[in-house]
């Protein structure tokens, strides 16, 4: 694995990215933040990802992680709730590498968060099923089973009692704009918590996002069986993740290139291997000559 890797986190409100310590698990510079375009149409965000990136001399060839708040299945957005509805369908993988000039793996926020914790933070060398939840503009959440990622869970949207999406009703942006105490946003997110517990029962929940620099003032109030904890990397931890994720992507990809050249070559072994055996197997035999 290469020393230096790339990692781009677009929320809903800011657009954020620095080069990554690979080994370390931990950015190699200080980040640069833009705030998302309003509105958050695929172009405009596409030339503020460009302009993150620009503010780096990243060598040619490092591979680029980028999160993105939604499903990505194959490169493509399928959904995109905290983002412009057009965003739907669009193959965000190749046009941001059309637009940065960098090969582009883009990955589900929350699971990018999530593979940073299990890596380098708190669900490292954990087994069993971890479950990390960012607290946000929306809900990111990502679920491992033994340390095997489940991607693009999106369980931030599921219903609860009264509410038929769970981040519109206890994510970090609603508290703030509703101004609630902590007190009470705890309440909203015991429920949510409790019911994540039930449908699972996870061996160890990880909260990440930027309030989790805060974890003191509303994790102590949740009254949960399971062990439930802030993450290590932080607000860091989809930069992280996004950048592991895409080193990864770009090795799968040169060990196929790899396996086919020699296939190729084996191949090709093989085919004069047979000929030579064949002009062998018919070369008439010598007569003796007589004494």
């Amino acid at each position: 694995m290469t020393r230096i890797g790339f990692g781009i986190d677009i929320g809903g409100s800011g657009i954020k990215g620095a080069t990554v310590d690979l080994k370390k698990g931990s950015l190699a510079a200080d980040r640069v933040r833009i705030p998302t375009p309003q509105p958050s149409l695929p172009e405009a965000v596409a030339d503020t990802v460009a302009e993150v990136l620009s503010a780096f001399d990243l060598e040619p060839g490092v591979p680029v992680g980028v999160t993105f708040p939604g499903i990505i299945q194959h490169g493509v957005v399928l959904t995109a709730a905290n983002m412009d509805p057009s965003w739907v369908n669009v193959d965000v993988q190749e046009l941001f590498t059309k637009r940065t000039g960098h090969d582009v793996f883009a990955v589900n926020d929350g699971d990018a968060a999530g593979v940073a914790e299990m890596a380098f933070g708190a669900g490292k060398k954990t087994r069993g099923t971890v479950m990390l939840t960012t607290l946000g503009t929306g809900v990111g959440t990502a679920l491992f089973v033994d340390g095997h990622l489940v991607p693009n869970t999106e369980l931030g949207h599921i219903p609860l009692v009264g509410h038929d999406d769970a981040e519109k009703w206890m994510a970090e942006s609603i508290r703030d704009r509703e101004s609630l105490t902590w007190e009470e946003w705890a309440e909203r997110l015991q429920v949510y918590y409790s019911t994540l517990e039930f449908l699972f029962s996870p061996d160890l929940f990880i909260v990440g996002g930027g309030v989790s620099k805060k974890h003191e003032n509303f994790l102590p109030l949740l009254d949960l069986r399971t062990p439930i904890v802030p993450a290590r990397t932080r607000n860091e931890a989809g930069i992280i993740g996004a950048a592991v994720l895409a080193n990864e992507a770009r090795a799968g990809q040169e060990g196929k290139k790899k396996q086919k050249g020699t296939a190729k070559t084996g191949k090709k072994k093989s085919k004069d291997g047979t000929k030579g055996g064949s002009k062998a197997a018919t070369a008439k035999p010598q007569k003796s000559s007589k004494g």
